[in-house]
């Protein structure tokens, strides 16, 4: 019987004519990037054997082949998360299956509540570090020492290489950037004053519900990784308002062309 991930592989396979090195998923703040790509092919996740459906607001949902700013590309429009149902191992399929067709570097990007004082809704934060709250792991179960290590190495789950051009990049365009530490965690309920007390005394600068489990798949298979956090709300004590969906994906929109013509000028030199 066909493996299901080696069905979507052999899929992607079949249509791909290009061999891009560089994955990026469009999450939150990063949609924008499509409108600057080169498209060269699309697939919705529907037509892809045995791949999960985004069912997420602003998260649409297609594999797209192309050039950013003249480099091949693979770019998924829209994440899984474990909140929506999903399995670890189904969030992180885009992964494994991103590793299998060639690719070496992923770019991640994400909405988060801001904990660290110094922080303002807006911001950009390339993550340096994160802490696994999930309360779960997707290497959890069998290891196939063919794909990776039955313990990966997460000393530099964010590539210093990456983080490096992106500092230079950003000085070049006059990009403002944070850096910290990413806390991620199930969701889907927004944190209470009190968590985001804790969150921030634990070390985290701040919180959202993805990122994690794709970075951790991704050193696993030895892809490098960079990652985006902007700022949508505030986890500050004194300033934590209530926050909605629609709040999050208005602030992210600002800030996302930021995000966007960050990672633009940064392709040629991470190619």
């Amino acid at each position: 019987m066909l493996d299901p991930i080696q069905s979507s592989i052999n899929y992607l396979r079949d249509k791909m004519f290009s061999k891009p090195k560089i994955g990026i998923i469009l999450g939150t703040g990063l949609g924008g990037l499509v409108e600057k790509l080169q498209v060269e092919l699309e697939i919705p996740y529907q037509d892809i054997p045995n791949f999960p459906i985004s069912t997420v607001s602003g998260h649409k949902g297609t594999w797209i082949f192309g050039k950013f700013n003249g480099v091949d590309v693979v770019v998924l429009n829209g994440r899984f998360h474990y909140y929506e149902g999903y399995t670890l191992n189904e969030v992180t399929m885009p992964i494994q299956i991103m590793k299998e067709i060639g690719i070496e570097k992923l770019i991640l990007s994400n909405a988060a509540g801001g904990m660290n004082p110094a922080f303002k809704i807006g911001d950009i934060m390339i993550i340096t570090d994160h802490i696994n709250f999930f309360g779960t792991n997707p290497l959890i179960g069998a290891n196939d020492d063919n794909l990776g290590p039955r313990f990966p190495d997460m000393s530099e789950a964010y590539s210093k290489e990456l983080i490096n051009i992106a500092l230079t990049c950003a000085k070049k365009t006059d990009i403002h950037l944070q850096q910290g530490v990413y806390l991620g965690l199930s969701g889907p309920c927004f944190e209470t004053p009190a968590e985001y007390r804790m969150f921030h005394y634990l070390g985290a600068d701040a919180v959202g519900m993805s990122t994690v489990p794709e970075t951790i798949m991704a050193r696993h298979r030895n892809i490098k990784v960079f990652a985006l956090s902007v700022i949508t709300d505030l986890g500050i004590t004194g300033k934590i308002e209530k926050v909605s969906l629609e709040e999050v994906l208005k602030e992210a929109e600002i800030a996302g062309p930021k995000m966007v013509k960050l990672i633009y000028e940064m392709m040629p030199l991470i190619s």
